[in-house]
């Protein structure tokens, strides 16, 4: 897992993910600060994971980023793409 310092090295001062990282721990670490900017409880469409998620990143790819965060649990969603929502603990 990233030490905190690391995370900051991928983000800009406002807080905004820079790039994808290549190593896995890194990926995991952004994924999980990707996830903690949404909701419990609330369940956000298509449309609105991706504006949330760009507005966190600055390399243009919220597909990637939103196929990530579900694949490795951070969302959930509906069979069909057009819900997600934070998994249940």
């Amino acid at each position: 897992m990233m030490d905190a310092g690391s995370l900051a090295a991928l983000l800009d001062r406002e807080g905004r993910v820079t790039r994808w990282p290549k190593k896995q721990d890194q990926k995991r670490s952004v994924l999980e600060y990707l996830g903690g900017k949404f909701s419990a409880d609330v369940e956000y469409s298509e449309r609105e994971v991706n504006a949330a998620l760009d507005a966190w990143h600055l390399f243009g790819d919220h597909a990637l980023l939103r196929r990530e965060l579900f694949e490795r649990g951070f969302l959930d969603r509906t069979p069909d793409g057009r819900r997600y929502w934070l998994p249940r603990p």
